[in-house]
């Protein structure tokens, strides 16, 4: 399996005040992503660059949820791949069987027997 990227994800009801605080830490919008699973559910990625030129990643969430969630974002280059190693090590989907597939990716948060999460990602490549 090919992990690219593992950062920390957030998914809140407040996303613009959990955005305001990391770019008070000098994180800066870099990507957004609205309307997932034809809901009000909007996704922004944000990085922190260093002055040693390391970045830090994360991504926060908007979503009608009962309390914020931390869990981690894994993206990888084969979300079936991904999806099969976490089920097949205790992980549900927390989704049920459901999928969230949009233009540009395919994924879903898995919750692993002991109540940890991670958010499996694959981000569609186009090819030409």
């Amino acid at each position: 399996m090919t992990i690219t990227s593992f950062s920390p994800f957030i998914v809140t009801k407040d996303s613009e005040a959990v955005i305001a605080l990391f770019e008070a830490l000098g994180f800066e919008r870099r990507h957004m992503k609205t309307g997932i699973n034809d809901e009000d559910i909007t996704s922004v990625s944000m990085r922190y660059t260093g002055e040693d030129g390391k970045t830090f990643d994360v991504t926060v969430s908007q979503a009608p949820v009962p309390q914020d969630i931390s869990t981690i974002r894994m993206n990888v280059r084969d979300f079936d791949e991904a999806y099969n190693l976490l089920k097949a090590n205790g992980f549900k989907n927390t989704q049920g069987d459901r999928i969230t597939e949009t233009s540009s990716s395919k994924s879903t948060m898995m919750v692993s027997p002991s109540g940890f999460t991670i958010t499996v990602t694959e981000h569609i490549r186009k090819t030409e």
